[in-house]
């Protein structure tokens, strides 16, 4: 169980950052951006970052995935990190240069042809994220994740600070009769700050990794790099399937609706700004992620790993289901988390909670084609996903608008998980307690089902109905630990395949 505990206190250390940045860049922005913009205004910005998450896919290539595989054997870290960070700078340089050198064209192709600076901030910020990936995979690999999780806030803190200097500090100090702020202030285009702010955290972060590339001989491993990319290409046709999943649906909220395309960006606006109000689901996933894949990698060799793949893939889904309720049942105090206006977009919570579960189970399912060097069946897998949210997106969006793209979200992680499940007992059997997972999800479901049943007699937001809600969760805490507790030592077998 040592293992076990030390992947629970990673992850721990890794969702702390995750949350704590999150609820500064969350808690406090998301409030304050839904106020300060307009739903058009906020879905140019949601736009724009579904647009950096393909740049990001683009110019790391999955390199962090590949660095843990060739890392992790012994006395190769440094060989390993030497050739990866150099592979990422030089390839670095070229998109940097296409982007910059295209930047109209590309603002032309993407209906901003009056914001090609858009694409100039945005190639800058995921050059210097690109260059940060490795030195923060080495932090995870060497079991660093308080040096990681620092990073991380400090990162968010001062985006935050950037994004408050410029919409409100400037125009105080321009009211109060400063001439300087005038020298990089203007108010006819705020969005841009939101760029500029996230491009100065990123050029910190990266001044602050850079000592991570001289306390190594840096050195190219020409033999090894071509290892690498072999392992690398399968994985970066996955993450371009899977940024397709998570974020293609934004653009296509906005051209494919039946609006305007100013009333498109809007709805946009809405479906993104409540699309964030699953982000404790998510973050879950992503802290768990950061802890696993190293995780999985490190203890790969061991006699018991299949094991402890299994218990942790357990473990996640209670875990997973609790945040799923906790959301939820108190979906009356998470909603203020945006503003009002944008409220009428909470139908689709639930689903998109479902669905960053579904996510995370996949990326327990998923680690076989990886430790196998399978990766080309991962792709395969990833490119089903992202066939789905595609036909999913052009066949809903038209009839039932945003809501159909987060059906097409669930659609997808749900078919990733199933096929990842069934393909990984074929090639790299692990005895998943599946009936477990099962049991949890639906007691979940009936558990939302009941405060829903509740809330039509006692009302929302009153306090009868968040007593009730806390009892629920005591009570699916309490069905939890009697299964744990009566299974314990009556493993339930996978699903026969």
């Amino acid at each position: 169980m040592s293992l076990l505990k030390k992947l629970a206190g990673e992850t721990a250390i890794y969702g702390i950052s995750s949350v704590l940045g999150r609820v500064l860049n969350f808690v406090i922005m998301t409030p304050y951006l839904t106020n300060v913009f307009m739903k058009g205004e906020y879905g140019v910005v949601s736009e724009m970052y579904a647009y950096a998450g393909f740049l990001m896919v683009m110019f790391t290539y999955r390199m962090e995935t590949t660095f843990f595989r060739f890392g992790s054997k012994d006395q190769s870290i440094d060989a390993s990190f030497s050739t990866a960070a150099l592979s990422i700078f030089g390839t670095t340089v070229v998109f940097l240069a296409l982007l910059v050198g295209f930047a109209a064209p590309i603002a032309q192709l993407i209906d901003y042809p009056a914001h090609k600076e858009y694409i100039v901030f945005f190639a800058l910020i995921i050059g210097f994220d690109a260059l940060s990936a490795i030195p923060f995979a080495r932090l995870r690999l060497e079991n660093k994740p308080l040096r990681f999780a620092i990073l991380k806030l400090l990162n968010v803190a001062i985006n935050a600070v950037a994004i408050l200097f410029f919409l409100e500090g400037c125009p105080r100090l321009i009211d109060a009769g400063w001439d300087w702020p005038n020298l990089i202030y203007d108010a006819e285009n705020r969005i841009s700050y939101i760029f500029i702010a996230n491009l100065i955290a990123s050029l910190i972060t990266i001044l602050l990794l850079s000592p991570s590339f001289f306390k190594i001989k840096l050195s190219f491993d020409k033999e090894l790099w071509k290892k690498m990319m072999r392992y690398s290409m399968p994985l970066l046709v996955v993450g371009l399937a899977g940024i397709t999943n998570e974020v293609i649906d934004r653009p296509l909220l906005r051209r494919l609706l039946p609006g305007t395309l100013e009333e498109n960006t809007a709805q946009m606006g809405v479906y993104s700004a409540c699309y964030k109000l699953a982000i404790l689901m998510a973050l879950f996933t992503q802290a768990f992620n950061y802890a696993a894949e190293p995780f999985f990698f490190r203890n790969a060799g061991r006699a018991d790993a299949k094991s402890k793949y299994a218990q942790v893939a357990q473990g996640f889904t209670i875990v997973g289901c609790l945040g799923f309720l906790a959301i939820l049942l108190y979906i009356d105090i998470v909603q203020y988390l945006v503003a009002e206006e944008y409220r009428e977009g909470l139908k689709i919570v639930p689903i998109l909670l479902l669905a960053n579960l579904s996510l995370g189970l996949y990326y327990n399912f998923s680690i076989w084609y990886k430790l196998t060097d399978k990766t080309v069946i991962g792709a395969y897998i990833s490119i089903l996903g992202a066939v789905v949210t595609l036909a999913l997106n052009f066949m809903l969006i038209p009839k039932i608008g945003y809501i159909g793209s987060a059906w097409a979200t669930l659609a997808c992680y749900g078919t990733m998980t199933i096929m990842s499940y069934f393909l990984g007992q074929k090639h790299y059997p692990v005895p998943y307690p599946i009936w477990m997972i099962l049991f949890y999800i639906a007691l979940a479901l009936v558990v939302y089902q009941i405060n829903l049943l509740v809330r039509t007699y006692v009302g929302s937001g009153t306090i009868s109905l968040f007593l009730i809600n806390t009892g629920l969760i005591l009570f699916y805490i309490g069905i939890v630990w009697l299964s744990v507790k009566w299974k314990k030592n009556k493993p339930h077998p996978s699903i026969p395949t």
